[in-house]
């Protein structure tokens, strides 16, 4: 059963932010880096499988973990900027705090696995589910960023394509 409430829903945006949305460099260069990122994700989630089911390859799957979370500080960074320049904070914009909270936690996993990597502190199974565990909560938040770039773009929609979409 769906609820609504008789209160209406702030769009994610205002007038103000969506024009300095669309004003901001940063736009773009979160557009650029979130699928590159995805890309590195999915590559290095292959190497960590294969390495897990078969023992191989865990300089490769290292090599690729590092490189995931070399893409992360940058989007995360990068991130940071943009919602300053979009909504006036660094980070925990009303618009995006759970996604912000969960992204804290995906970078907190990513760096305990390149301080594990640098101090040998677990062995290559360690590693690789480390590494799994931050590639679980990456998904959950890519996820919740899909779904807030969907919920952007159907409150920018002209209602009747709004009612197609829903369809």
């Amino acid at each position: 059963m769906i609820r609504r409430t008789d209160r209406p829903r702030r769009p994610l945006y205002d007038t103000a932010e969506r024009a300095r949305r669309d004003a901001s460099p940063w736009t773009l260069v979160q557009g650029v880096l979130a699928p590159l990122q995805f890309l590195v994700f999915a590559i290095s989630l292959g190497l960590v499988l294969r390495t897990l089911a078969t023992g191989e390859g865990a300089g490769a799957a290292n090599a690729s973990v590092v490189a995931k979370t070399l893409v992360l500080y940058a989007i995360m960074v990068t991130g940071s900027v943009w919602e300053k320049a979009v909504f006036g904070r660094y980070l925990f914009a009303p618009a995006f705090y759970w996604e912000d909270m969960v992204s804290m936690l995906v970078l907190a996993l990513h760096s305990a696995y390149l301080a594990a990597l640098a101090t040998g502190a677990l062995d290559t199974t360690g590693l690789m589910v480390l590494a799994l565990a931050a590639y679980a909560t990456y998904a959950v938040n890519a996820a919740q960023f899909v779904l807030k770039l969907r919920t952007a773009r159907l409150q920018a929609a002209p209602a009747g394509l709004v009612a197609e979409a829903a369809r």
